[in-house]
Formats: structure tokens, sequence, C-alpha cells
């Protein structure tokens, strides 16, 4: 709180007192009062009041300004009240007494949101779980009766559902993962073999190279998040898809390349945001957007880095970097 401001705010009050001061020395001069008297008066009433308004001010600049040093060092906001006394004057209590009572309803308010989320969240992966067992039979159906002409839909339809379950899951994924010692090249066999399907009917060429390494991750997710750059692979044109791994000396690097339609430069720094389509997802393919933005999340939540570089007409590369721990690959190596 600047004096200033202070000065600006209090100028009524002190005009009124002007104005008092005024009335009483024209009082005092018209019972004949000494002018030595009257201005004994007066500097003792403004005495009186620069002290109280110097003790007000001090007071109210003192509760602000640590009110202010709170806020900015809080990440969380609405904790404001939790870290702040309460002043001792009127006007500061008030204030904290709203300030408490809008914190706690905030706090109730986000609660109730939160139980809602969870409870959509838990219907959502029931749902998913259900809606697999009727897909999974028409899979069953086809093999079956040796009709593979409808595979490829289903594994999409498979694809997107499992999209709606790892969606629901990314935000707490620090619940549902496990990171050990994985193989890049069992994942990315493991992964291929699931979609086996898709990529025979478009006919893509899978190339391997160097995928002998083991990293620190969720073997899970890393094959949901290979699966989905695949897939946008597949979809965007690719005949061949190469994927290779190296060492570094602070991590592993996995690069994910196709020959497909690429991607403009203008859309590039975008891809990982979410719902963003871009020029490649309005031509002829439809596109949720939302494939390289759960990918992006899992790998913040994992601890991955995660990037692309492409040339429109030309390749898409993914690359996906694992760090490493050198007191974790000692216990695991022993």
């Amino acid at each position: 709180m600047k004096t200033t401001d202070y000065i600006k705010d209090r100028i009524p009050a002190y005009l009124i007192f002007a104005g008092s001061i005024v009335m009483e020395l024209a009082v005092l001069f018209a019972f004949h009062i000494s002018v030595e008297a009257a201005v004994i008066v007066s500097v003792t009433e403004c005495l009186a009041l620069s002290i109280a308004e110097t003790w007000n001010y001090l007071r109210k600049k003192n509760y602000y300004q640590k009110l202010s040093e709170n806020l900015e060092g809080l990440d969380k906001k609405y904790l404001l009240s939790e870290m702040s006394e309460q002043p001792n004057f009127l006007e500061g209590k008030i204030f904290h007494e709203i300030l408490c009572e809008t914190n706690k309803s905030m706090c109730d308010e986000v609660s109730d949101q939160r139980r809602k989320n969870s409870e959509f969240r838990e219907f959502l992966e029931a749902w998913v779980h259900e809606i697999k067992l009727p897909v999974a039979a028409l899979e069953l159906m086809c093999h079956n009766d040796g009709n593979t002409k409808y595979n490829g839909q289903l594994n999409r339809i498979d694809t997107y559902i499992e999209n709606v379950l790892y969606y629901a899951r990314s935000g707490s994924s620090e619940k549902d993962y496990i990171i050990k010692n994985v193989s890049l090249k069992q994942v990315f066999t493991e992964c291929a073999i699931r979609h086996r399907e898709e990529i025979l009917e478009r006919k893509i060429t899978l190339e391997t190279d160097s995928l002998d390494f083991n990293v620190m991750t969720d073997s899970k997710w890393l094959s949901y998040m290979i699966g989905q750059i695949m897939d946008n692979s597949m979809k965007y044109g690719a005949s061949k898809i190469k994927v290779s791994a190296m060492d570094e000396q602070e991590m592993t690097v996995l690069y994910l390349r196709d020959n497909g339609i690429g991607i403009s430069a203008s859309n590039l720094p975008y891809i990982f945001e979410k719902s963003f389509t871009g020029e490649n997802g309005r031509s002829g393919t439809k596109s949720t957007g939302m494939g390289l933005y759960i990918v992006k999340k899992l790998c913040d939540r994992l601890g991955h880095g995660i990037s692309a570089d492409s040339v429109q007409g030309e390749y898409t590369e993914i690359k996906i970097c694992f760090g490493k721990n050198d007191f974790i690959d000692s216990v695991v190596k022993h």
C-alpha cells in the first residue's frame, strides 16, 4: 500500500477535519479567545490527527504488505486465507472473514467437482470395458467365419475406445503405472502384433533398427503411445514406418519415422496441443486432434521428452527421449 494512495483515499476525511477546525476557530474567536490559545488548540488537534493517521496507516500497510508477499509466494493462491493472520483493525477483520468464507466455498465447490469427475471417469472406464466385449466378440466371429474384411474397421473402433480410456486415465496416471526396466524391442513387437491387421490391410512396411535397449518406463503406457504414433502414420498416407533407437550419454532416444504426407512448418509447433487438427486433419482424413495430445500428456507424466520433426510431402519423425538414472541403472544391473 503506497502512502500517496492512502492519503488520496483519506482526502474526504481530511477536508471534513479542516472544515471542523475552521468552525472551531470561528467559535473560539466569537467568544473572544486569544489567538495564541486558538492556535495551540488547532495545532494540538492537527498533531493528534497526524499521530492517529500514521498509526492507522502503518498497521494497515504491514497487513496488506504481508498479504501481498504471501500471495506471491503461493502456488495455490486459494490458500491465501490459511497463510494470513487476522489483522487488528475492523476493516481487515471483515475482509479476512470474507476471504475465509469465499475460500471455504471454493474448496467445497472444487471437492464437489472432483467427486463428479471421479464418478464420471469411473463410469467411462466401466463403459469402455463393457463395450470392448462386443467388439472382441465381433472380431472372433469374423475370424471363425473366415471373413476378415471387417477386421480393419473393428481394430479402429478398438483403438478409439482405447483413446477414451487412456484419456480418462491420463490425468491420474501416477495411480496406474509401474516404472521398471522395459525392453524397447519387446514393447514395439507387441504393439506391431496388436496392429497387424491394419498394417497388412494398408500394406505398410515396418523396418526396425537398434531396438535392443532397455529404458525405465511403464510398458503399457509406452505401448499405447507407440500405437498412437503408428496409427497417425498409417492414417496420413505412410507406406513405410521405421522404428529405431539410439543410446546417448544422458538418455535413450526412440525414433518413429514414416514417409507419409508430412506436416507443414506452420502446423508443426502445435501438433501436441489439445484438439489441434491442422491442415492434414481437414484434408479428407477425419481427426480429433487428441491422439498426440494424449501422448504428450503421458510423456510429461512419465518424465519423458517428446518432439517432432517433419517436411511436408516427405516424412514425419517423432522422437521420445527416456532419461537415465545411474542409481536405478546400477540396481537393475545387479
